[in-house]
């Protein structure tokens, strides 16, 4: 990755715990500023393209950030109108964020059960890869974000093994960005594949909406919108 220094300018009005009149998903662009979870720069994605931000939700690594995080998560999961049992959180990133959902559906009255995985077998005490809950119902999938599927497939695979059924899943940011080879997102491949929806806290158009309202963030908004006319995928 190519990291670019970058300073967060002061944002009007903000206050430190959220609690203002700004719908859900621009609060969560300016958290993840705050917290530099999101980033402008120059940074080079997977896809080997240079992409003009970058997100890593393990920037929240402490308790209140984490537990700002998950409120977000479940404003999102309230918003979508998803009906589900239980979350699962796929190791590795997914486990703390499943946990902290939970803590916050439960603090709002909805106290669910939830699991996680680990990536070796333990060969004794209990034994096997799953930790907490049994899978069963429909499961939520609980992670930070969708790059190449892989964990949403492997975690898919589990549920269904286990006689449980997934219900969605549950991201802090949708790219909106197609592959290499698709018109297709990682989001709308997962959404096709496997039949399920895929809710994010936010998504790239709600971050071009953001930096559009703060002249601040003018440079950074012109690149990320030429950004999103290059890789931006098709819309449904």
């Amino acid at each position: 990755m190519l990291f670019a220094s970058f300073s967060i300018p002061h944002i009007r009005g903000v206050q430190q715990d959220y609690n203002y009149a700004m719908d859900f998903r621009h609060a969560f662009v300016e958290f993840s500023l705050q917290h530099r979870a999101l980033r402008f720069g120059s940074f080079q994605t997977k896809a080997g393209r240079i992409s003009p931000y970058f997100f890593n939700a393990g920037f929240f690594h402490d308790g209140a950030s984490l537990a700002q995080l998950s409120r977000f998560y479940a404003e999102a999961i309230h918003a979508s109108g998803l009906a589900f049992d239980m979350l699962f959180g796929p190791a590795y990133k997914g486990i703390p964020l499943a946990a902290g959902v939970a803590i916050a559906l439960a603090a709002e009255g909805r106290n669910l059960p939830f699991a996680y995985n680990r990536k070796e077998a333990k060969d004794h005490g209990e034994g096997g890869t799953l930790i907490g809950a049994p899978l069963q119902g429909r499961v939520l999938i609980v992670d930070d974000v969708i790059s190449a599927g892989t964990s949403v497939r492997e975690s898919v695979a589990r549920i269904r093994a286990s006689g449980a059924q997934p219900a969605g899943v549950v991201v802090a940011l949708d790219r909106m960005e197609r592959g290499s080879a698709t018109s297709r997102s990682a989001v709308q491949e997962v959404e096709q594949t496997y039949g399920i929806p895929v809710i994010a806290v936010a998504n790239l158009d709600h971050l071009l909406a953001f930096l559009e309202g703060h002249p601040e963030f003018s440079l950074h908004r012109d690149a990320v919108f030429t950004y999103r006319s290059q890789y931006g995928c098709a819309l449904a």
